[in-house]
Formats: C-alpha cells, sequence, structure tokens
C-alpha cells in the first residue's frame, strides 16, 4: 500500500524557536512556532494540519458511502476545530468537533447525519485518533 511522507524541521528553543512543516507531495510548505500553536501568530501548526487530514478525510469516506447508497453527493464542505487543551500532564488534543454540510439530491436530513455519523466512525483519519473525541454537526444545503 502507500506510504505518505511529511517532514518537519525545527530549529531553536521551544518557545523562541521556528520550524517549517513540508508534505511529502510538495503541496505545502509552512512555518510554524510556539506562538502560531500556542497563540495567535498566523502561521500554521500540527493541529490545524490534524484538522484538515481529518476533514478530508471524512469528506471523502462521507462522499464514497453516499455514492455506493445511490446518492452521489454535488459537494461536501466539512470544517474541524480542533481543542487543545492544557491538562496535569500538559497539552492534549481533547476533541475535535466536524461541522459537514452536503449537497446531496435525493436524501433526506436524517439519513444524512447517519451517513455523516458512519463516515466519522469509519475514516481512516479517525481510526488512527482513537483516543480522541470526535463529534460531527451535518447538515443538507438546501
Amino acid at each position: 500500500m502507500a506510504v505518505r511522507n511529511a517532514k518537519a524541521t525545527w530549529e531553536g528553543t521551544l518557545q523562541e524557536g521556528t520550524g517549517t512543516m513540508h508534505l511529502g507531495s510538495g503541496a505545502y510548505t509552512g512555518k510554524f512556532s510556539y506562538r502560531s500553536r500556542f497563540e495567535d501568530e498566523p502561521a500554521t501548526n500540527p493541529e490545524e494540519l490534524l484538522g484538515a487530514a481529518l476533514a478530508g478525510c471524512f469528506s471523502m469516506s462521507l462522499g464514497s458511502a453516499l455514492g455506493k447508497a445511490g446518492t452521489p453527493a454535488k459537494k461536501i464542505e466539512t470544517e474541524a476545530q480542533v481543542h487543545l487543551t492544557k491538562g496535569e500532564t500538559g497539552f492534549s488534543i481533547t476533541r475535535i468537533e466536524l461541522t459537514t454540510v452536503g449537497e446531496v439530491p435525493g436524501i433526506d436530513q436524517n439519513s444524512f447525519v447517519q451517513f455523516a455519523e458512519n463516515a466519522k466512525n469509519g475514516c481512516i483519519v479517525s481510526r488512527a485518533l482513537g483516543n480522541v473525541e470526535i463529534t460531527v454537526a451535518a447538515r443538507l444545503k438546501v
């Protein structure tokens, strides 16, 4: 099967240093720092990239399931909010909230919600994040 690659470089101390993350495909290279991770400095961070990975995986999984059921989606948009919380042992990702909106002809809201729940539980990245609570709010676009 496929092996995907990514690389990160860090220079300096935790709070004063800077780093760069690179996707192996070359599609993205971005800077990150302590301030972009734990404060509001404009740059990326590992949690943001994890959220993008989960949103992408979930959207593909949902689209696949809808297509197999004979109700292919015209469009699925998913946003991920990754909660980074400081506890007694340090920072942890405690929850990821997915919000998805789908344009899916021929399906009702309740069915869409069920497809979304199944996609959340079955997508590869969700399964890799087994210790993190993942919720999904699903809405059909009318």
